[in-house]
């Protein structure tokens, strides 16, 4: 459906209780937005401002005014705002992995009702409206999406007469046989710290990071025996025949990243993100992307589905406009061209075959996505186990040696079921 059109006819035909949650539902004035600010970020503001331009033209007497917030301190400014009704915009973006917390923080409006007359949401990513899901209530609009694929130095597979991985022991072997010809590189950069390196691996092996119990409660099943194997499939790759643990343990995805780029790995395990780092890097020109393969060959390892939201706020005194334009800003003609602009992979799957079809590097991920990717649990606990790096923790206690696979995972399983009870 076309983006005026959505947004005409949501702001016309909103339910009967769009006003309960914010009181007032004022059809005019000021509608605020609260955007991240990209590196580079000029480029989003022009498309932003193309659905503002819009959108004001189809309403009378309405301002949209965009305010572009800092990522690095966007938890404590939302949650401000959420505490300060007067002062807090209408619609925010916000990181697809905060949708329940903020839900529990009372922050995030219910817009069920109108997510589910909006006929493009038919044609969602179904990890994408995962993660604006929380209890089978929908609170936001997925914006984009970003998944991890297998980066491969070109130049020496071709050296030494290697073709990509097509399984994850495969990707063992390769790795181990790079480092052994190439002992100045890594086979695979790896990171203790790179979570979301990591977890492919766990649910290739048919683990899980939690299961729900029901009403919103989890339990971990980090200690599983599917999930045991994964783990010990992703921490075999530290060592001297690969990534010295001494020195990958503190790795993180930014540093696996860098050393990909820099000419120091044969292989990486990268997003459609890090692009421009790869080309402004050692290896423009010598690299190529393929899906990171499963456990079986032919399959492919499920990805962990990143990305951002776009969510309208509880206390919005304009709650029909903000939906509305909610819709606007996640649709499918806005998330085309932030693609375009930006390079964000839209999370409609039509519309994302659209640009791949376009733009042949985003092809390894998109196949990636239509292999099916996977979320962290919809858990405002979610947040408090990644802070306190309770993975991260596990990882580096296996491969320094201190820990085996399953004592670290019987030690992290407890620590994220005391933070879901909480």
């Amino acid at each position: 459906m076309a983006l005026g059109m959505v947004a005409t006819a949501v702001a016309g035909c909103a339910p009967s209780t769009s006003g309960d949650e914010g009181g007032a539902d004022e059809k005019s004035g000021t509608v605020r937005v609260w955007l991240f600010r990209e590196v580079g970020n000029k480029p989003k503001e022009k498309v932003v401002q193309g659905v503002v331009d819009r959108f004001e033209k189809q309403h009378n007497g309405v301002r949209v005014s965009v305010q572009y917030i800092p990522v690095d301190s966007r938890a404590e400014k939302i949650k401000g705002a959420f505490n300060d009704p007067d002062s807090a915009p209408d619609v925010i973006e916000y990181g697809n992995t905060d949708t329940a917390g903020y839900v529990a923080d009372g922050g995030l409006a219910d817009v069920s009702a109108e997510f589910a007359e909006w006929d493009a949401a038919d044609d969602l990513d179904p990890t994408a409206e995962k993660s604006v899901t929380v209890q089978g209530k929908q609170y936001g609009a997925p914006l984009f999406v970003g998944v991890r694929a297998l980066y491969y130095r070109t130049d020496v597979f071709k050296d030494l007469g290697l073709e990509p991985p097509r399984t994850l022991s495969e990707l063992a072997a390769t790795a181990k046989k790079i480092r052994a010809e190439r002992q100045e590189m890594y086979g695979i950069a790896v990171g203790g710290a790179y979570t979301y390196g990591a977890m492919p691996f766990l649910w290739a092996h048919g683990g899980e990071l939690a299961e729900e119990s029901g009403g919103g409660k989890f339990r971990a099943t980090l200690d599983s025996a599917a999930a045991k194997k994964g783990i010990k499939a992703y921490t075999s790759l530290f060592g001297d025949d690969n990534c010295p643990a001494t020195t990958c343990a503190a790795m993180g995805g930014n540093d696996t990243v860098e050393a990909f780029a820099g000419g120091k790995a044969g292989m990486a395990i990268g997003g459609d993100f890090n692009r421009q780092a790869m080309d402004d890097g050692a290896v423009r020109g010598k690299y190529a992307v393929v899906p990171l393969p499963g456990a079986r060959k032919g399959s492919v390892a499920p990805a962990f589905a990143g990305g951002n939201n776009i969510g309208v706020l509880k206390s919005s005194r304009h709650r029909s406009l903000a939906v509305a334009l909610m819709k606007e800003l996640a649709g499918k003609r806005t998330q085309e061209r932030l693609f375009d602009a930006m390079g964000f992979l839209p999370t409609f799957s039509d519309t994302r075959k659209k640009v791949a079809a376009r733009e042949p590097f985003v092809e390894p991920f998109v196949a990636t996505l239509d292999a099916g990717t996977k979320f962290v649990p919809a858990s405002p606990a979610w947040g408090r186990i990644d802070a306190a790096q309770i993975l991260p923790g596990m990882f580096q206690r296996i491969v320094s040696g201190k820990q085996d696979v399953d004592s670290a995972a019987a030690d992290a399983a407890g620590k994220m079921d005391k933070a879901f009870a909480r």
